[in-house]
């Protein structure tokens, strides 16, 4: 419990809390206000919306911040029946001197072995993780999504409506508001396209590296390099999404997660035909 208030309290965390608080208080009490006026169906329809995003984003987001991405247990041992795992299976790691399962890597800044770890992220104070891996994709999308409708709105507000712009505070205001909402479309919109291929790929960042390198020396040798975990989009994506399309966005609907020791590897891994 002391390690998720440590990472709840740091001060990226609250930073991006302010922020989505920021965000949200302009979007819909400023500028909503001022284009469609909160009394109207259209303020409120749309002031409803953006709400909905901003409490799916936040609500998410605490999920990714306080959810365990994923320890290694402590009974584990690496299985070494089937040829094809003996090298992933007996991967040691020195700094917890304990063999890790495949697709676990150790954080240097947790200090321990994270399970199919895709990056450490300060922003949550938190890795990114087989068992936070889900919510923290809702988490984007939901801010990118928010992101990007409160640009539409303040665009729409700025083109609707005359606004005095000969006060030095209301330029200041307008341009921060600017810089922000702009900011934020394009940071969230790149890391959710960036997201979403791996999620097709089933790839984690840290992965992503190593697969690059072994597709251009496959392509050297005239041959085509498969990821052994690639399992074809939708099984890729209901793996982490889970089965039911109804629960995608819901980011507490895990019950699909298992121990995250062990994972299937594609019928067409090892295969190399010629391109």
């Amino acid at each position: 419990m002391g390690r998720e208030k440590a990472g709840f309290m740091s001060p990226p965390v609250l930073l991006v809390i302010s922020l989505i608080g920021f965000v949200y208080y302009t979007t819909v009490f400023i500028f909503i206000d001022d284009w469609l006026g909160l009394g109207t169906g259209p303020g409120f329809l749309n002031a409803l919306i953006f709400s909905w995003l901003a409490f799916m984003c936040l609500f998410s987001f605490f999920v990714t911040v306080l959810t365990d991405p994923g320890s290694v247990p402590p009974s584990f041992a690496p299985e070494t029946e089937d040829p094809r795992k003996d090298v992933e299976c007996l991967r040691y790691c020195d700094k917890c001197s304990s063999y890790k399962p495949p697709r676990a890597h150790h954080c240097r800044v947790c200090r321990r072995c994270v399970l199919k770890m895709d990056h450490h992220c300060v922003w949550i104070g938190n890795c990114v993780g087989y068992a936070n891996y889900k919510p923290y994709i809702v988490c984007v999308l939901h801010a990118a999504m928010a992101s990007i409708y409160s640009m539409v709105i303040f665009v729409a507000s700025i083109l609707g409506k005359d606004h005095d712009f000969k006060g030095i505070s209301n330029k200041i205001f307008y341009i921060l508001c600017a810089s922000v909402t702009i900011m934020l479309s394009v940071a969230f919109g790149s890391l959710l396209g960036w997201h979403i291929y791996l999620l097709t790929h089933n790839l984690t960042t840290i992965e992503y590296r190593a697969v690059v390198r072994a597709m251009w020396l496959a392509k050297k040798s005239g041959q085509k390099y498969h990821h052994q975990f690639d399992l074809g989009i939708y099984n890729n994506v209901i793996m982490i999404l889970g089965p039911n399309i109804l629960k995608w966005f819901c980011p507490t609907a895990v019950g699909h997660l298992k121990d995250g020791t062990q994972f299937p590897i594609s019928k067409v891994y090892g295969q190399h035909p010629d391109p």
